[in-house]
């Protein structure tokens, strides 16, 4: 079953200004990250002891989450993440997508009471291994928020703050170099270069996104995730962000969560549809807009994709 061309019309206006054929693609990419099992539930705060029997000392025991009280947010995910690729993650709010995010560079565990089990692999490497720093990762795994959140300093430190805390750059020259290359690769340079010294908070709300993109890309992540990058901006600004983005891929592996479904077809290579915590379909963008993969696309991920369900 194909897509429904004048219901997205009706839903999203012309259709004829973007198409659903997905991103270029590379013909034999290879996978940067990989989830296995992933299970995460939400409840009471639980002891170490609890979160060693039932989470990361034993990933493939999810019993924890059986315990009572607890909510499952993620359920039994498998999915990869291809190297320098945009894989965009798509469903109705609550189903599972952002938790599944912050689970890639860790920053769960900072909650309370969220239990993780199954396997994140990053070139191969568990993620939740008891030898490897969270630090360490989200060097090599950056974040981009919904909500840009530059840091209270100036324009030109919001991006050399990362690199000189991972000592990434020593020398001011190289570091007035570094800061310039990657306000460039995020179209702000030209925008800004008279004004460096200004706070970040002083740019327009699509500005401070990508003041925010440059500050995750100057300390030279392998892998970015953004969890709605666009959701706050008007369309001129979005479009900036999806070149951005587009352009960043080719050095960066991205993972990104979006409730524009046009905008998923336009610059993502893969889809991964969440619908309560499950993950329904996965594929190229092409075979899950168009229903054209090896398999048949979920009737939900359908219904999703053509704007009867949401």
């Amino acid at each position: 079953m194909g897509l429904n061309h004048a219901l997205v019309k009706k839903v999203f206006g012309d259709a004829s200004a973007y198409t659903f054929e997905g991103a270029p693609i590379e013909e034999h990419p290879n996978v940067k990250m990989e989830v296995r099992d992933l299970h995460i539930s939400y409840g009471h705060r639980l002891t170490e002891r609890a979160r060693g029997l039932f989470g990361k000392r034993n990933p493939d025991n999810h019993k924890g989450h059986e315990r009572k009280g607890r909510t499952m947010a993620v359920k039994n995910v498998s999915l990869p993440i291809y190297e320098n690729e945009v894989l965009a993650l798509i469903g109705a709010s609550g189903c599972g997508k952002s938790t599944l995010l912050r689970a890639l560079n860790r920053m769960n565990d900072s909650i309370d009471g969220c239990l993780t089990s199954g396997h994140l692999l990053l070139d191969g490497e568990d993620i939740y291994a008891r030898d490897l720093e969270p630090e360490l990762l989200r060097r090599r795994v950056s974040m981009v928020f919904q909500k840009p959140n530059p840091l209270a300093k100036s324009i030109y430190e919001n991006v050399a703050y990362g690199p000189r805390l991972h000592g990434l750059v020593s020398k001011k020259g190289h570091m007035d170099d570094h800061v310039e290359e990657h306000l460039s690769k995020a179209g702000l340079f030209d925008e800004v270069k008279d004004r460096l010294k200004d706070e970040g908070h002083s740019l327009s709300g699509g500005q401070q996104q990508r003041l925010c993109i440059a500050r995750a890309t100057s300390i030279e992540p392998e892998v970015i995730l953004m969890d709605e990058p666009c959701a706050s901006l008007d369309p001129i600004s979005t479009a900036h962000i999806e070149e951005l983005i587009s352009e960043i891929r080719k050095d960066h592996t991205v993972a990104l969560i979006t409730h524009n479904l046009a905008q998923a077809a336009r610059i993502s290579q893969r889809v991964a549809h969440f619908h309560m915590g499950e993950m329904l379909s996965y594929g190229k963008t092409k075979e899950i807009f168009k229903d054209e993969g090896d398999e048949p696309t979920h009737e939900t991920t359908r219904n999703y994709v053509m704007g009867t369900f949401g």
